[in-house]
């Protein structure tokens, strides 16, 4: 029987979805987030939640302007708000937990989720070529609370989520551009990581 990480009961919420589908939706999230394109965001926030989650309509709704209202307060340059971001996120996960009737603590999976995006900032203000290991182990981290998965289990998920990012962190430095072949490969990478993210969830 699999062990669950301390301060969890239960089965994890959301442990169906389509990798291609999450991927690319996150993609889409990502491009338009760096664009401060906010309506095109939203738009994509809806189809990465339906796909990820699969929640009813009415809360895919709702979790998609928590989603996009936590990445407005987070992405304020120099000064952000992670305190919101986070209060936004809370209130997401606990739509995720009172959609699947499944237990989660709402509060420290929003701590996890907006700690990922504190160290992807530090890692994409440093310019790594390579995912940092903090940035890993974050997204380990959420991954193993979320999903109740041991660490090393989810770990390759972590690991080409991250690398993902560096390709996107090499797309906004270009420039942003949408014919750019930095999306594409992207987008693979996240669809990689989604893959692996499943797997694990049903190893």
């Amino acid at each position: 029987m699999r062990s669950e990480p301390a301060g969890t009961d239960g089965p994890a919420p959301a442990q169906s979805f389509v990798p291609n589908r999450v991927g690319a939706y996150e993609c889409r999230a990502w491009v338009t987030y760096y664009r401060r394109e906010w309506a095109r965001l939203l738009v994509a926030s809806v189809g990465l939640v339906r796909a990820g989650f699969r929640m009813r309509w009415d809360r895919t709704l709702h979790g998609a302007w928590l989603v996009l209202r936590a990445n407005q307060r987070w992405a304020t340059v120099p000064v952000n708000d992670p305190d919101g971001a986070r209060r936004c996120m809370e209130r997401f996960y606990r739509l995720v937990a009172e959609d699947s009737g499944e237990a989660l603590d709402t509060v420290e999976a929003a701590r996890l989720e907006v700690e990922w995006w504190r160290v992807h900032r530090e890692h994409q203000a440093a310019g790594g070529d390579d995912p940092a290991d903090a940035l890993v182990e974050a997204l380990t981290a959420l991954y193993a609370f979320v999903y109740r998965c041991p660490p090393a289990e989810v770990r390759l998920a972590a690991d080409l989520r991250a690398r993902a990012m560096d390709v996107s962190d090499r797309w906004v430095e270009a420039g942003c551009d949408l014919d750019s072949g930095l999306v594409a490969e992207e987008r693979a990478l996240l669809v990689r990581s989604y893959a692996a993210l499943l797997a694990a969830v049903h190893r």
